[in-house]
């Protein structure tokens, strides 16, 4: 009996808290999951308002909507990719050389298209800054998306 130790409620809690630091350092925090969709949202919304209110015909707004869809793509399948490497999962080295093509096609196409149209400076960098946004969320939503599976998964 002499050599219990009784530990109030906010002790135990800290304890609490503690163990499950240890037990996932690496599992990120609600805020930064949030934050991250925040951007993801923010930036797409952001580059599609902007294309809906712009002054251009509908095949050059279909342009640069498909030129968002696809490097969304591009950078998640590459963040997948080296991933999956650094994890042993297996991949191709086509799929993997593929996923780096395109992230860097898209960032191309992107560059050339807003190169070459006739609009206002800083509408051109409206839409590359809402593109890097969208491109750098993206990649943050799925590894905060994978690391929570993944912790889900070991302690399961």
């Amino acid at each position: 009996m002499e050599n219990q130790n009784f530990l109030n409620p906010e002790e135990k809690t800290k304890k609490t808290v503690n163990k499950l630091e240890e037990k996932n350092p690496f599992k990120p925090t609600p805020a930064f999951i949030s934050a991250a969709w925040a951007a993801l949202f923010i930036g797409m919304v952001a580059y599609c308002i902007g294309l809906w209110n712009a002054d251009m015909e509908l095949n050059e707004k279909g342009y640069y909507f498909t030129i968002l869809l696809f490097g969304l793509f591009s950078v998640v399948s590459v963040q997948k990719s080296v991933r999956d490497r650094m994890e042993g999962i297996p991949v191709t080295d086509i799929y993997y050389g593929i996923s780096w093509f395109t992230t860097i096609a898209s960032i191309l196409l992107l560059i050339v298209g807003l190169w070459n149209a006739e609009l206002e400076l800083s509408e051109k960098g409206f839409y590359g800054m809402s593109f890097a946004l969208s491109l750098f969320a993206s990649v943050a939503v799925q590894k905060n998306t994978r690391d929570v599976h993944s912790i889900k998964n070991q302690e399961a």
